[in-house]
């Protein structure tokens, strides 16, 4: 495709704000800005205009929020088709052939389970109706941008990909920590758009050129997919009542030099642009260009990425071997077989907290049991493992239902183990790990069984690296296990391994993956046997293995093969080991904990299948409700509040410590025959006038009732009269307002302006993307929240007194 060429050899202007330009153009906050595709064409086509005279080479259609979720909000879901069409045709004929056109593709507005309520499923569906929709209107590539929530930028993706036929670029917004809203960096979306086959990736919107830099520099680490750098026009303030972006068009040009550096291929605008940014852009990079300054510097990406949400890992190309851990398994396990026929998950929680804190860097996940539904099962424990830590996941089935409904829940990039040489089975599962951009492990054995000899394991690891390449994998998400087969039954049978191990190594460039314990089968003192195998492993050039954390003999042999491998440099991994552990030191027992303790623990961890008996048992000792409350819930959320704003939590793991808290609250009301207990105040929540978007607002109504606050929450567009209407009715302590676009803010004032006027005596608290501090006190507001922990923090600082 024609953008494709240009791409590989040229750097691509994108187009400026729409919105921005809409608003100006008279599009209140009320309106739906798809919609004036249908009724206000000629203003849409003047905008695309404008930046074709600037010297854009691509215009976007006016379709941010064109599937049926966004439209559904002003009336228009039957309309997806309708709109994308007539969207794309005013965008082609607005260019006149002298700029590509993109479809801009923009998030739902809810977050994807178990942080939301949206199945990966329906993430899917919604996005590939409107991208048939978008498959019929002659665009020349899709924009799929402004995305929060990693798991719906993988369905918007996948289902582009699918339907559309058209190249696929893709960005997601990052905040000034360099975290989505709900906590991915820049790197793991890299790591995921890249597997997925993303023409060009990279970063827009909240952020000026200086951050969006930033985001783009930590991506290059990690992907050598061209770049997007499609920054707003700074971070907007308001000014006299009106939102000001700051940067002028120098100031983003400043910037161009920077970000070609990097591996930009692809330079645009957000909100606040305009054509004179876009224009001066243009310049910039045409100058950069004439002076030969258009060239990237970057070294290769080394080895292959593996991701959760919030963190990445990297393997293979002489990198540190892996440990994957192997305790989520209910082989041989009699409690963890039960607990997953229950349908619980308080092991697998329990196993993945406690193998990432014991070293393990991936965590290979098996729910297979005789009679039960694997794919069920496989989804349920997923979401566990996803939930308690930040640890990469290895989908481990040979059941292709089971390896879709994992690759479906996990949050990040997973590996999948495994496909073996037999046809069937590489039919069936390559397809699965193209389509959602995972790595797999390609098991040496076919429809013969496992051969005894390494140069046979060796052709069958061959074949299996040309059918994934075949089938449209990546070189280097293929991970090959040589298959360590039990000493005690044959003594040629580690050599063997370690043979092929060398050989795919050499000869085909591969990592290589081992369940080592495997080696120890049927002989005493498993753990010795296999911690000797581990360091001949890693000697032959191991790149990943299957172990046990807990496991101290093998772990101390782990650390040790680093450093005798060269792998440790400053021995700095082997002494953090060993700092402060005496050798054959006797281990007091540790006591358990009691009631209290792990009530707390519930709630900051999340255990949320478990509290609900916690606080049963805490009652049945005798702890009254309110000092359950009191003594131990809230200060857990304290304690999670503390997480969040260091960093070390992020909104999911927030949300389900929420949920948690919920479940324990219920408990405790029906203890106190539905009263509750006194609350800390009462407070009314809504999004003002003209503004759709809930999704902050609604997070602060969470965390607020978790912190003993009542909760009024009006909704979303709720007009002044309302507000102050149901301020007066309720008698509440707070009115609490939200806005998140640039048009809507200054109904704030106006909310405030009244409750002032009439008297009511109540505290305003305001937030939102666009919301500041010195606005907040401009307009008259008691408090600004930055986020919905800071908004219960303040609250009960100021109430608590």
């Amino acid at each position: 495709m024609a953008i494709l060429d240009d791409l590989k050899g040229d750097i691509i202007i994108f187009d400026g704000a729409t919105g921005t330009m809409l608003q100006e153009a008279g599009l209140k906050g009320s309106e739906c800005p798809e919609e004036w595709n249908l009724t206000k064409e000629e203003v849409v086509s003047r905008v695309h205009r404008a930046y074709v005279e600037a010297g854009a080479h691509v215009v976007t259609a006016n379709t941010f929020g064109a599937n049926r979720v966004k439209l559904k909000e002003y009336g228009l879901d039957r309309r997806v088709e309708e709109i994308n069409l007539k969207a794309i045709e005013i965008a082609r004929k607005a260019s006149s052939g002298k700029a590509y056109v993109a479809v801009s593709v923009g998030p739902t507005g809810r977050f994807v389970e178990p942080v939301g309520d949206l199945t990966f499923d329906e993430a899917l569906d919604i996005y590939a109706e409107q991208g048939r929709a978008i498959a019929k209107g002659g665009a020349d590539l899709v924009m799929i941008e402004t995305m929060m929530d990693i798991k719906e930028a993988k369905a918007a993706i996948i289902a582009m990909k699918e339907t559309t036929g058209l190249p696929i670029f893709a960005t997601m917004t990052f905040e000034e920590n360099m975290r989505s809203l709900l906590g991915t960096p820049p790197q793991v979306f890299a790591i995921v758009a890249t597997s997925l086959g993303v023409s060009a990736l990279g970063a827009n919107c909240s952020l000026g050129m200086e951050g969006i830099h930033r985001a783009v520099k930590m991506m290059r680490e990690v992907t050598e997919t061209p770049l997007i750098a499609n920054a707003n026009a700074g971070i907007p303030v308001i000014k006299e009542g009106k939102t000001h972006f700051p940067d002028s068009p120098e100031d983003m040009a400043r910037w161009v030099k920077d970000l070609l550096e990097v591996g930009v291929k692809v330079v645009g605008g957000c909100c606040g642009t305009t054509p004179a940014h876009i224009r001066r852009i243009v310049e910039e990079v045409d100058r950069c260009k004439r002076q030969g300054l258009d060239r990237p510097v970057f070294f290769p990406v080394r080895g292959g990425f593996l991701a959760s949400r919030t963190r990445y890992v990297t393997f293979g190309k002489g990198m540190p071997p892996l440990i994957v851990g192997e305790r989520i398994n209910p082989t041989g396990r009699k409690a963890l077989a039960q607990e997953i026929r229950e349908g619980k998950t308080a092991i697998i929680r329990k196993e993945a907290k406690g193998q990432t804190e014991a070293g393990a860097h991936l965590l290979d996940v098996n729910v297979g049991l005789p009679g039960l539904n694997e794919a069920t099962v496989m989804k349920r424990a997923i979401f566990a493992v996803n939930e308690n830590t930040d640890t990469p996941v290895v989908i481990d089935s040979s059941t292709p239902e089971a390896i879709e409904e994992g690759l479906k829940a996990v949050d990040g990039k997973a590996l999948v183990n495994s496909v073996s040489g037999e046809e069937k089975k590489l039919g069936a599962i390559l397809p699965l790990v193209k389509r959602y951009g995972a790595s797999v492990i390609g098991l040496t054995m076919d429809e013969r069984g496992i051969p005894s000899k390494g140069e046979e394991r060796f052709e069958i690891a061959k074949r299996i690296l040309e059918r994934a390449l075949e089938a449209g994998i990546r070189k280097e998400d293929i991970i090959i296990d040589c298959l360590a087969l039990t000493v005690s039954s044959d003594p040629a049978a580690p050599g063997e391994t370690l043979k092929a191990v060398r050989l795919v190594k050499e000869r085909l460039g591969l990592p290589v993956i081992l369940g080592v314990s495997n080696i120890s089968f049927g002989l005493p003192r498993r753990e010795v046997i296999n911690a000797s195998f581990l360091s001949m492993a890693t000697e032959a050039g191991l790149d990943l293995a299957i172990v046990n954390p807990h496991n101290d003999t093998v772990m101390d042999a782990y650390h040790a093969s680093l450093l005798l491998k060269g792998l440790d440099p400053g021995a700095e991994r082997y002494i953090a080991r060993f700092k402060g552990r005496k050798v054959e030191e006797r281990v007091e027992a540790i006591p358990e904990e009691g009631v209290k303790e792990r009530l707390f623990r519930a709630v900051v961890e999340g255990e949320k299948d478990k509290v609900e008996s916690i606080v049963e048992e805490a009652l049945k000792e005798g702890l009254e409700p309110l000092k359950i409350s009191n003594d131990i819930l809230i200060p857990a959320l304290e304690e999670v509040g503390r997480r969040f704003e260091k960093n070390i939590y992020f909104l999911p793991q927030v949300m389900l410590s929420a949920e948690t808290t919920k479940r324990a609250f219920e408990v405790l009301k029906k203890e106190m025959k539905g009263a509750g207990g006194p609350k800390i105040g009462r407070v009314l929540l809504a999004t003002v006038e003209g503004d759709v978007h809930d999704i902050g607002k609604n997070i602060v109504a969470t965390l607020l009732e978790n912190h003993g606050f009542e909760v009024i929450d009006l909704g979303k567009n709720v007009p002044a009269e309302r507000i102050l209407k149901e301020a007066i009715a309720r008698k509440v302590d707070v009115v609490g307002l939200s806005a998140l676009m640039t048009t809507t803010v200054m109904e704030m004032e106006k909310v405030i302006g009244l409750l002032k006027e009439k008297g009511v005596k109540t505290l305003t608290i305001v937030g939102g993307a666009v919301v500041t501090q010195e606005f907040a006190e401009t307009i008259g507001a008691d408090l600004y929240a930055k986020d919905a922990m800071d908004a219960v923090r303040k609250l009960k600082e100021l109430l608590g007194k």
